[in-house]
């Protein structure tokens, strides 16, 4: 199911660029949300209006917006670098959760994995390669997608201490398509039957990636599906090769591979604490 779940987003990257030759990104960005919540809709029907309500709408809205500047930024790289590049940036998002974490919600980082989050700044500084290559708009695009997300996921961690998954999900795509819609009324384009298909293909892979990716969750303990995350970047590499004719440089298999090694790393002394089995570091607790 992980390994399912990975294809899926990397086709949804995929489908993007594709629709991105037809339509504007903006609108883009609205169908992605639009289209998710009428294949979302039947499924929460099911489950009840209980089970999406909303006990913080503040925060809903907040996280929604942050989101969607994340959602913005990287559709908008998605369409300017090549996929190989994107995915590997990527991977810094969850170096910025963890930074975050510490900073805005008190949580511990101990010295191994302060250690581990200087690997992973410096895995994205060889794909970025300032000084020695101009560092392109779609490659900052990137990183503030991987922000915005990392930012978006310190809400939700707060969030599901009073709110349901579904009303996570079904609120996020709800309020992310209208605030979508605004500015792409400016530049809109009426999809044609092509783009049509790729906006729903890329609705549909996304969608389901992320019910496969929740399902695989609930199976097991996130540490032993980490490494998984990885198959991103084959994926993005071939199937960027077979659409695009893209394939990337030895920088961007060894900088997104420091990247990985450096999250999984996090990951792992996250969860060994969670556990009640923190390991034997030095704790540097940061300001509130």
């Amino acid at each position: 199911m992980m390994l399912l779940a990975m294809l899926l987003f990397t086709m949804m990257g995929i489908f993007i660029r594709l629709a991105s030759a037809f339509v504007p990104v903006m609108e883009i960005v609205f169908f992605r949300n639009f289209l998710a919540l009428l294949i979302l809709t039947p499924l929460l029907i099911r489950s009840g209006a209980p089970s999406i309500r909303m006990n913080r709408p503040k925060l809903f809205f907040a996280r929604a917006s942050v989101n969607f500047i994340g959602m913005l930024s990287g559709f908008t790289a998605v369409t300017l670098i090549p996929l190989a590049d994107m995915t590997a940036l990527t991977f810094t998002s969850p170096i910025f959760v963890t930074i975050g974490a510490a900073l805005f919600l008190g949580e511990v980082i101990r010295v191994r994995r302060m250690m581990a989050i200087a690997v992973g700044l410096l895995g994205a500084l060889i794909i970025l390669r300032p000084g020695f290559v101009e560092v392109s708009t779609g490659a900052m695009l990137a990183l503030v997608s991987a922000l915005s997300i990392a930012i978006a996921s310190l809400m939700v961690k707060k969030m599901t201490k009073t709110e349901s998954a579904s009303a996570i999900v079904f609120w996020m795509v709800t309020m992310q398509a209208p605030i979508a819609l605004v500015p792409a009324l400016f530049v809109w384009e009426w999809p044609t039957a092509e783009a049509w298909l790729y906006l729903w293909g890329m609705a549909l892979a996304g969608t389901a990636a992320h019910l496969l990716l929740t399902r695989a969750l609930g199976m097991v303990e996130i540490t032993s599906l980490q490494p998984l995350e990885f198959a991103k970047l084959p994926f993005a590499v071939v199937l960027a090769w077979m659409v695009f004719g893209e394939w990337p440089d030895i920088w961007i298999w060894l900088g997104g591979a420091i990247i990985f090694v450096s999250t999984a790393y996090i990951t792992r002394r996250e969860a060994l604490a969670k556990r009640g089995s923190p390991p034997r570091d030095v704790e540097i607790r940061a300001p509130l």
